[in-house]
């Protein structure tokens, strides 16, 4: 890389770092001030029945959730405030390490996702007084039928694995100009390949 376009690329790593880290910091922030908003106006799960916004289909019901998504794993919170903690790592390594940073959706999902990661982390490490996270968003189907229920982080986890995993499938292709031979690590030097 020349200079000049080291120089180029430091603005765009530099704006697609603060992209991931203000996405983790406001998805993480939304997560625990809702959080903390709906457990302090409905108060402790079983306390008030449903307060729904549309009858039978979706309202608001306190819940303390410790395991994981869709209720899975119920009582190993430690377990997954480890796992949890191993991601945030994992996350941050893939960003910089593995050039996400380079890739500015890339930076706004990965970016969601650690504030998911972030909000869930702070309830399972008991920081709000009890080991298990808070979910408060309930959806039914049918009045027999109710999903778990789930909070923002949730939602910012499973929106960005379903966007990282669209951004997977559906990003362009590299252009041939782009690619290297890979037999022998040189770039092709013609349009066609040949030399």
């Amino acid at each position: 890389m020349t200079d000049q376009n080291a120089a180029e690329g430091r603005p765009a790593i530099g704006g697609n770092s603060a992209l991931f880290f203000g996405a983790a910091i406001i998805g993480a922030a939304v997560d625990l001030w809702t959080k903390h908003a709906v457990f302090a106006w409905r108060g402790e799960p079983g306390r008030n029945p449903v307060w729904w916004l549309c009858e039978n289909f979706v309202g608001i019901e306190t819940a303390v959730n410790e395991g994981a998504l869709f209720g899975m794993g119920q009582g190993r919170v430690g377990l997954f405030a480890v796992i949890s903690l191993f991601a945030v790592v994992g996350l941050v390594v893939w960003f910089f390490g593995g050039g996400a940073v380079r890739d500015r959706w890339m930076s706004f999902i990965l970016g969601c996702i650690l504030g998911g990661i972030l909000g869930n982390l702070y309830d399972r490490l008991g920081l709000w007084g009890f080991a298990g996270v808070r979910d408060w968003i309930l959806f039914c189907y049918t009045e027999a039928h109710k999903w778990p229920n789930f909070n923002i982080a949730d939602s910012l986890l499973v929106c960005g694995v379903a966007l990282l995993m669209w951004r997977a499938y559906m990003a362009p292709p590299v252009p041939a100009e782009n690619a290297t031979d890979h037999s022998s690590g040189a770039r092709p030097s013609g349009a066609d390949g040949r030399s």
